[in-house]
């Protein structure tokens, strides 16, 4: 059953269930783009502060001589010299540190949006608990892929690390003959070219593996057909409910539509068509009213109604249809007003006799 279930899933998830996705946490989040964030942020930084933080260092490390040198080395001094050094280091690597932290939380920003729940906290699964559950998953297909993932990464970075070490090989030889501030070039401008290698292939892997991250999401929440049916009962209502709802309320305004046609001073019929009752108090309105209406099976109902409760009706077809069009409860329009007080004159008359 739960393979068919698998294999039914081929509607696109909804909007309800996107947002209840986010609310626990599962959003489409690639860690490589992440990894590529801080490498790539990183870089760029050091390019800049590099000479800087060199001379920080130096600086340091020149009072750090002159210190051992005129200072008595006593275990209290001793811990005095390295809580100096910490601070001083701290100053020097805050700027790496903050880098750090804003493209971290920019990362996670970009791919995901604005989210905060605390879902995952509240509905603990105590089956991730279960030991032999929690080695099922290091074994699992997705532990694979990750596992092929980060080898494949390793591998590349290796290669790409060895491929530009290697090249460098013929400078090497030269190294011998250059003073240390030569050799601290060359392998700084080494280091920073396999850097700079590594960050565009994370770049690569990052955005192949976000795409890949999106799809397998997108796979992840899609719908069966009864599930797409179920929660649009949830969200707009059953239909069935809402169709017997509006069936009882057609029923009660008929109902009320039919109460008002005894006291109604004329029906206007097509004959067998329409049926529309008229009412017309001097007092209160400024034209005929139209208080019920109907066609066919209602039209004769009203007429019926009229019969009993002794309501002139009168046939008039063109007047019938076309007072057929206006709402309950509204005046007729003026174009009608002739042919209706005609038709009210002779209802009056009918009644005086």
């Amino acid at each position: 059953m739960a393979e068919e279930s698998q294999q039914e899933r081929t509607e696109d998830a909804t909007g309800k269930r996107r947002e209840e996705f986010r609310e626990k946490g599962q959003v489409a989040q690639s860690k490589e783009v992440n990894t590529a964030a801080l490498m790539t942020a990183s870089l760029i930084l050091w390019i800049f502060y590099a000479p800087n933080f060199m001379e920080k260092v130096q600086s340091i490390l020149s009072w750090l001589i002159r210190y051992a040198g005129e200072a008595q080395m006593t275990p209290l001094t001793t811990i005095d010299l390295l809580w100096t050094i910490a601070g001083k280091m701290a100053v020097i690597l805050f700027p790496i540190f903050l880098l750090t932290m804003i493209v971290g939380f920019l990362a996670s920003y970009l791919q995901v949006g604005p989210l905060f729940t605390v879902k995952p906290f509240t509905e603990i699964d105590l089956n991730k608990f279960n030991p032999i559950k929690g080695m099922a998953r290091f074994v699992s297909k997705r532990s694979a892929v990750e596992l092929v993932k980060s080898l494949a990464k390793v591998g590349l970075i290796g290669f790409i690390a060895y491929r530009t070490v290697a090249g460098e090989f013929e400078g090497a030889l030269d190294l011998i003959s250059m003073p240390p501030s030569g050799l601290l070039l060359f392998l700084g401008r080494v280091a920073f070219l396999v850097l700079l290698k590594s960050c565009g292939l994370l770049i690569l892997l990052a955005i192949l593996d976000y795409g890949f991250t999106r799809w397998e999401m997108e796979q992840k929440m899609k719908m069966t057909k009864r599930e797409v049916k179920e929660e649009f009962k949830e969200t707009e209502g059953d239909p069935q409910v809402k169709g017997r709802i509006r069936s009882l309320q057609m029923a009660m305004a008929r109902n009320r539509m039919m109460a008002e046609v005894p006291q109604a001073d004329v029906v206007i019929t097509n004959p067998t068509h329409y049926a529309v009752a008229l009412s017309y108090k001097r007092d209160e309105m400024a034209a005929p009213t139209v208080v019920a209406k109907g066609a066919d099976h209602l039209a004769a109902k009203i007429r019926e109604i009229a019969k009993e409760n002794e309501v002139p009706l009168v046939e008039n077809k063109p007047v019938a249809r076309a007072l057929y069009k206006v709402e309950l409860g509204e005046s007729i329009p003026e174009d009608l007003f002739k042919a209706v007080a005609e038709i009210l004159a002779y209802v009056y008359g009918l009644k005086r006799n």
